[in-house]
């Protein structure tokens, strides 16, 4: 049994939670957190825009601890998941990884490129694994899609068009900080940046279009380029300045024998889509079934990866440090690239 120790009891820290209690072979055994209340099981005051409400929660016999530095020195700890800020997570990752802990951290991995190299040569000097919350590809639409591509079912991936935009996130007050959140590219798009990453290998260049907020990309298009040239993949998102701009999120993927279609939209807050939907290249129409829609699950599915990797002591080919490293890596150039207006390579 993995014993794990929660760090930080926000929002994605109860959704860690409650994912690991459906997960076989590991539990929460620590939390750590600086909120008294929230510490003692208080969680009524946690909000998100999904899964349940915040609640009283029996923690029964975890131990609690208000200082990260004890909870990185227990010793009955195998793993440390990091639900901290932006601006933690390389910090208390290296700790972590110099205690002798495996590190589950919530992406992005961190806000500068130099700071994940840093925690990628931690985990590689302690010997302990560093995988990052990149959850998206367990969501049920993108996790077919990524199936799809990897086994080759429908031949190989000619390109692909990527979509993720959102209203201003009014509750965020620090969500353009570079310091703290990083905007839109950082800690928006950099789902779909490592999508492509896995999908597609690392891009030799990218150019991208759109207007800034301060010293972060609000708004912008990117064409990834290859060194296959005929691979097209394009992807757009971030910030509109309205509140009545529902969050979405779309792909169409290109592959040789068929077309992958999905695009989601809460609308006044109820959903709108075109669920995955197949086009094969002989006229053909299907929709796969994708399970409860609950998007819980896809975090369960991600601990449960995350649980098999400690297992083996084998690191994932999904959630692994580096794949996380070079889409903050591609969302750094993507910036550079709106900002100078050319063309830059990765």
């Amino acid at each position: 049994m993995i014993k794990v120790g929660i760090a930080g009891v926000g929002f994605m820290g109860m959704i860690h939670y409650l994912a690991y209690q459906k997960v076989q072979g590991a539990k929460v055994a620590a939390l750590c957190e600086q909120d008294p209340k929230r510490l003692a099981g208080d969680w009524r005051s946690i909000k998100g825009n999904f899964g349940p409400p915040g609640q009283v929660m029996d923690l029964g016999n975890i131990a609690r601890y208000a200082k990260l530095e004890d909870l990185l020195a227990d010793p009955n700890l195998d793993a440390i998941d990091i639900c901290l800020p932006p601006s933690w997570h390389a910090r208390v990752a290296i700790d972590a990884l110099r205690a002798g802990k495996h590190v589950f951290c919530e992406k992005p991995i961190a806000l500068k490129p130099e700071d994940a190299d840093a925690m990628v040569q931690a985990a590689r000097s302690a010997g302990k694994l560093l995988m990052i919350g990149h959850v998206l590809p367990f969501f049920p639409e993108y996790q077919f899609a990524y199936e799809a591509i990897k086994s080759g079912r429908y031949g190989r991936m000619l390109g692909g068009y990527f979509k993720r935009i959102i209203s201003d996130p009014l509750w965020l007050p620090d969500f353009y900080n570079p310091a703290t959140t990083g905007g839109p590219m950082i800690d928006l798009h950099i789902h779909d940046a490592h999508f492509i990453r896995l999908v597609c290998g690392m891009p030799r260049g990218v150019h991208t279009v759109g207007r800034m907020r301060g010293e972060v990309a609000e708004l912008f298009q990117t064409q990834f380029l290859f060194d296959d040239p005929s691979l097209v993949v394009t992807a757009a998102s971030g910030a509109i300045m309205q509140q009545g701009r529902p969050f979405t999120h779309a792909f169409e993927i290109y592959l040789e024998r068929a077309t992958l279609l999905f695009d989601f939209a809460a609308i006044t807050d109820q959903p709108h889509h075109l669920p995955l939907t197949v086009l094969t290249a002989d006229g053909g129409v299907e929709r796969p079934q994708l399970g409860s829609g609950d998007p819980v699950d896809a975090f369960v599915a991600e601990i449960g990866e995350v649980v098999r990797s400690i297992e083996k002591n084998v690191p994932s080919a999904v959630l692994d440090g580096g794949l996380a490293r070079d889409a903050l890596v591609l969302g750094h150039k993507q910036t550079q690239s709106l900002v100078e207006k050319r063309f830059v390579e990765v």
